[in-house]
């Protein structure tokens, strides 16, 4: 299978083709969903588009606690059929779909009372692994164990003595939910896909009440498509009522945005060999290794403020501080902060008012003709998502089209994977780059590896780390810009890399020598790189004032002082 670039040139390409000849199917909305819903339909014959206003996964799919997981806590209320199929979908993305982008994680979660509990969450974490055997896709990870307080504190160091009595230590999974939409995205446009970020949407172009269109404004280049296509399916999450409003319909559920927020925090400050799970009076609370940090958190309040930049308020990071500090022998500070990142939950409306209890469920509904809407879900749960998706488009269509083939697709990257992985160290030596960068490699683009080091190979000087960000070697900055479709800066350093959440001057520093390795891949000139750099800084001065703020309004009022992107 060939390998597809998502560059300037190729955006061009997809934006005249899609407006060229009507398609099968119209994707709106490029975060996990839509780009799973994108590569469903491409992989079963149908000719497909895919549009995103922003960039991929800008919204809800790059915001999250970056877990593949079956969900244990929806183990206790009783909802089995949400677990077995998030555990079948999170044993094929470790195995088989993605295992160079999805790894296990270790989870302990501490013990509080003798007796009771450990029978109880034991029993809970038993049948855990249980389910996830039985789909005969959990054998790739270690099964649980029961610690003593001895152990667990052996395990985590970090750990009050007092804070528990015993432990359980379980597995799950994690990944980048940013690269893994952006490796989805490449892999629906590698197996024909036309596909375009930062193409907005403005309007549904009807026949009568059938929808058969839509019409998208470049939001780089400045022009206005009309885009025809058999079916569109409205994949845009927590704007789901908002698309649903271009056709006069609110739809037939309601979708409310819960907000999450998350804080990332260097390696050092928790000594601990292990993830951590706790409860809070809401939820859980996660402690989850990520590189050289770890991200806390998370959140849950109902959010209806802006969706496109929801903040972060001095009031959520104090709630995440004191729930981890409870636990911790050495308590976390504001100052042990690098980075913050708040995340919309789209959630399908219910009968109750907390939105910790609103559904995680999904549901496809066809609320006029020519449109299918998805909805709901969680992350680990895409691919079904996507499936159902198709389903419901195909009855609109007047063809025989294939079933869904998704759970047997790799995506790019994975084909080769381990064998280069077990080579690491030849390839090491090769390029003479050291063993580690090999792995980070490896790690963010298994196969497609061997494109960044042909970069490296035609320019040494790419195989250097950024100069204040120095995780990133510089060919990865240009890498995003040629293949991976990033427009703007803030794709880059917030998206393509982590660097704005795990740096303490959240990518402010490196931001000059990112822009100006985009800017010739991207045609910058020096104004461009100017307003690229200076847009960044008052992005991140926003941000950094909305968290300092007490509450909700106010932090949303500071986040909405920095602009979005004007692209020339």
């Amino acid at each position: 299978m060939r390998t597809a670039t998502l560059g300037p040139e190729e955006r061009a390409a997809s934006l005249a083709a899609m407006a060229e000849r009507e398609l099968d199917l119209l994707v709106v909305g490029a975060g996990v969903v839509g780009a799973g819903t994108a590569l469903d339909a491409v992989t079963r014959g149908l000719s497909t588009g895919l549009v995103e206003a922003r960039d991929w996964a800008s919204g809800t799919s790059s915001r999250s606690s970056k877990l593949i997981h079956g969900g244990l806590r929806y183990l206790e209320m009783l909802d089995f059929a949400l677990v077995r199929e998030a555990l079948k979908e999170r044993g094929l993305l470790l195995e088989r779909l993605a295992p160079h982008l999805v790894k296990p994680v270790p989870f302990l979660y501490p013990l509080q009372h003798k007796g009771w509990e450990r029978l109880y969450a034991g029993s809970g974490v038993a049948l855990y692994d249980v389910m996830s055997m039985a789909r005969g896709h959990g054998r790739g990870l270690p099964l649980h164990r029961h610690l003593t307080r001895r152990h667990a504190l052996r395990v985590a160091p970090a750990l009050k003595k007092d804070a528990l009595v015993g432990a359980l230590q379980y597995y799950d999974a994690q990944m980048d939910d940013a690269r893994y939409v952006a490796t989805l995205v490449r892999t629906a446009a590698a197996y024909g896909a036309k596909i375009a970020n930062r193409a907005q949407v403005t309007s549904f172009l009807r026949e009568g009440e059938r929808v058969v269109g839509a019409r998208v404004q470049d939001a780089e280049g400045g022009g206005e498509y009309e885009i025809r296509a058999k079916q569109v399916v409205n994949a845009t999450g927590v704007w789901t009522d908002d698309t649903q409003s271009m056709v006069g319909e609110r739809g037939q559920f309601h979708v409310r945005a819960s907000k999450g927020v998350h804080l990332v925090v260097p390696k050092d400050r928790i000594h601990s060999t292990t993830g951590l799970i706790l409860r809070t009076e809401k939820s859980v609370l996660f402690v989850i290794p990520w590189g050289r940090h770890w991200i806390v958190g998370t959140t849950d309040t109902d959010w209806d403020l802006d969706k496109a930049h929801p903040a972060a308020s001095s009031a959520d990071i104090d709630y995440v501080l004191d729930h981890v500090n409870a636990v911790l022998a050495v308590p976390l500070t504001r100052d042990d902060v690098e980075g913050v990142y708040a995340g919309l939950r789209p959630l399908l409306a219910g009968e109750s008012d907390a939105t910790s209890k609103l559904s995680r469920e999904h549901t496809v509904a066809h609320p006029v003709p020519g449109l299918v809407v998805v909805a709901g879900g969680k992350y680990t749960t895409y691919r079904v998502m996507a499936k159902d998706a198709v389903d419901a488009a195909v009855h609109g269509l007047d063809m025989r089209v294939a079933e869904c083939v998704t759970e047997d697709i790799p995506l790019v990257g994975a084909e080769g994977y381990r064998a280069l992985w077990n080579a690491r160290a030849r390839i090491a030596e090769r390029t003479g780059l050291h063993v580690v960068r090999v792995e980070h490699l490896l790690n963010r683009f298994g196969s497609l590896t061997e494109e960044i080091l042909e970069l490296i190979a035609a320019d040494p000087t790419l195989g250097e780390p950024l100069q204040s960000a120095d995780d990133y070697l510089r060919a990865e900055i240009v890498y995003a810009a040629s293949h991976e479709g990033a427009r703007h800066l803030d794709d880059v350093l917030t998206r393509r890399t982590r660097i704005s959440i795990e740096t303490f001057d959240r990518g402010t520093r490196c931001a000059r020598e990112a822009a100006e390795l985009m800017a010739p891949v991207l045609g910058w000139d020096k104004e461009q790189i100017e307003r690229e750099v200076e847009h960044y800084q008052k992005r991140v001065e926003a941000e950094r004032e909305s968290q300092r703020q007490p509450d909700d309004l106010t932090a949303d009022a500071a986040r909405l002082g920095a602009p979005d992107i004007v692209p020339r």
